[in-house]
């Protein structure tokens, strides 16, 4: 499949809005749009729908997709800031206060990224890489592996490329078949071999692969976290679209807890 920067911002945006139950046209919209959060198969699969309360922004507008109940709290916190503000302190303040009063808290805040056609390329690696397939992840869910692959979805997991020093696996990309058009990326790099480029070539290498494939390479930061923002931007990654998401109180405490 040839794609175009246009084509790859219109199939997230269209995989966006099987997740938060709108049309893809939403998102372009100046005004803010609040629509009922409901269940779909095609959603990506991490997904547990439907949410109470989720926020995406690709720049235009905020599209909410909320239970009904919080239909009105969530309306005034977005109409009365602007799109971009809605996403950071101390504004959020404002919205996860009135949360807080419905048992539900601000958890997940990220930024997401779409391959940049004009600056994505196969970048040198200082170190031999191979292409990995499922059967070669077996033995690879461990915890310095932990961001390229996922050990509750093993299914999940399709392809990776990995960098290695005398036959030991030093740095591994991978990707999740998250939904039917979209594959995310995850990187590790063993801390002896980081700052060498090794995750921004294992990154790029891989994205090219999955667009062989004719799936669309997706790539999530939170976006306090440079250091991944920084390979996401060297691999030819830029940013496309923001979420912040609002789960139960006690979903949150136990995150706290775990970590």
């Amino acid at each position: 499949m040839n794609f175009t920067n246009t084509a790859l911002l219109q199939s997230a945006m269209q995989q966006s809005a099987i997740d938060a139950n709108c049309n893809a046209e939403d998102f372009l919209k100046e005004k803010n749009v609040i629509v009922p959060s409901a269940a779909n198969p095609l959603a990506r699969k991490y997904l547990t729908l439907p949410l109470d309360c989720n926020l995406i922004s690709y720049g235009n507008n905020i599209v909410a997709s909320i239970n009904q109940k919080y239909h009105t709290l969530v309306s005034d916190y977005i109409n009365a800031f602007s799109a971009a503000h809605c996403f950071e302190t101390p504004n959020l303040h404002v919205l996860n206060d009135a949360l807080q009063k419905e048992g539900l808290r601000i958890c997940f805040m990220a930024e997401y990224f779409l391959p940049d056609l004009s600056e994505l390329k196969p970048l040198d690696c200082p170190y031999p890489t191979r292409l990995l397939h499922p059967e070669d992840f077996q033995t690879l869910y461990v915890p310095q592996w932990s961001n390229a692959l996922c050990e509750k979805r093993r299914e999940l997991d399709v392809l990776g490329i990995g960098a290695y020093d005398g036959g030991a696996l030093i740095g591994l990309a991978a990707c999740s078949a998250d939904c039917e058009t979209m594959w995310q990326i995850g990187i590790d790099v063993l801390p002896a071999y980081r700052r060498q480029g090794i995750a921004s070539a294992l990154t790029s290498r891989l994205a090219l692969e999955i667009l062989k494939l004719g799936k669309v390479p997706f790539y999530c930061a939170a976006w306090s976290n440079l250091k991944s923002v920084r390979n996401a931007i060297k691999s030819g990654f830029r940013p496309a679209w923001v979420e912040m998401t609002a789960k139960d109180a006690a979903f949150v405490q136990e995150m706290n807890q775990n970590h």
